[in-house]
């Protein structure tokens, strides 16, 4: 199988990120690692680079040397990974789109409405994918959650409730460590810190699972370490366009959550809930029923969970990479144009720069509406309504 070349901007020595999606990367078998801009550090970018296994001419010292080198080559990258702080999104993501390169940007995808609404059309206007990294949604038994919801197993919905808590920023000995400061400066994370960093995986996976887009919402934050400038703690209630009744907390100062991710979703004939501590298990109550838990790859599954099934049900897949896992089966089907042939619908699910837009949007509702103790916001894009 021809692999996809892959570069990748940011996630340097000791990130956090860097290691996600770089062993994700190998999962499939679908990319080389070809060529990346590691680092702020110009020097310990490219040598961290080539102890990676990038040749020298290919590990950069900065994204617009990247950007220059890549454009010219042959051989240049199909995909690259923004994966730096959020204020930096835009000007990267824009350059390589303008330059022909399909992107996957970390979330969020920009700071501002403004950014996030030219960066879906610059995507547009390039003809490239601006894939945005809500790698969540790429769990098979989250796949299944939504065929589910879509086929009508339990009716109409009615009420959704997401969660997205860790107690991982809760030390108040640990607000100089640069993994976290970052997180609530607002000249690097933007308006927003937890909702925007976590909640809005939540809230995304709200809206995919149901087939609907959030509407309005009221949210409250909290910086319950008193010295942080942007909120730690938020609820947020909101209601979509299909009339559910959406329920959402985000956390980082829970201490005991490792990795809270959950969705439940309740209709009239049935409830689901999945947790991502657990991502292998569906449970499924129908109305009048027994409960009863589906099993990633076991048989009878929809085709979208069945995609996302490549590994045995006892090998989980590393959740970052599916939404650029099924990028990449993506590419292998439409480029180059030319050549392209119609994908299966299962991998036509990542999440673009619309959905990016969107978090976007609900980013900046919920931020007015918590200075506004809770007044309900229209949470859609200005380009949507």
């Amino acid at each position: 199988m021809t692999r996809l070349n892959w570069g990748m901007i940011g996630g340097g020595d000791g990130s956090q990120i860097g290691p996600a999606h770089r062993l994700g990367a190998g999962l499939d078998a679908l990319f080389t690692f070809a060529a990346a801009a590691l680092d702020h550090d110009a020097d310990k970018g490219r040598a961290f680079g080539q102890r990676l296994g990038l040749a020298a001419d290919r590990s950069y010292g900065d994204w617009r040397e990247m950007l220059a080198s890549e454009s010219t080559r042959p051989d240049r990258v199909d995909l690259v990974t923004v994966a730096t702080p959020n204020a930096t999104h835009y000007a990267i993501s824009k350059a390589f789109l303008e330059a022909g390169f399909n992107v996957l940007c970390e979330k969020p995808m920009t700071v501002t409405e403004a950014e996030a609404e030219d960066l879906v059309q610059t995507a547009r206007k390039a003809g490239r994918i601006c894939a945005v990294n809500y790698g969540y949604t790429g769990y098979a038994l989250v796949r299944h959650m939504r065929a589910m919801v879509a086929r009508g197993d339990i009716g109409k919905v009615r009420l959704v409730v997401a969660e997205f808590a860790h107690g991982h920023h809760a030390n108040a000995a640990d607000m100089d460590n640069p993994r976290v400061r970052w997180r609530y400066d607002p000249a690097q994370a933007g308006v927003s810190a937890q909702f925007a960093d976590c909640g809005i995986h939540a809230l995304h996976m709200a809206s995919f699972v149901t087939g609907q887009e959030v509407a309005k919402l009221s949210a409250d934050f909290a910086s319950c370490l008193s010295v942080r400038v942007l909120e730690d703690d938020a609820m947020v209630n909101f209601r979509m366009t299909g009339g559910t009744v959406g329920r959402l907390w985000t956390s980082s100062v829970a201490i005991g959550r490792q990795h809270g991710l959950t969705i439940q979703v309740f209709g009239e004939t049935g409830g689901l809930r999945w947790a991502q501590e657990q991502p292998n298990q569906l449970h499924y109550m129908p109305l009048g029923g027994r409960a009863n838990d589906h099993e990633r790859g076991e048989g009878n599954l929809s085709p979208e969970a069945d995609r996302a099934s490549a590994s045995p049900s006892a090998m989980p897949k590393a959740c970052r990479w599916r939404s650029a896992t099924s990028t990449a089966i993506w590419l292998k089907a439409c480029w180059p144009p030319e050549m392209a042939r119609t994908p299966d619908p299962a991998v036509t699910l990542f999440p673009v720069a619309e959905d990016g837009l969107r978090s976007i949007a609900a980013i900046h509702a919920a931020v007015a509406s918590a200075k506004a103790d809770g007044a309900w916001v229209d949470a859609r894009p200005q380009m949507f309504r």
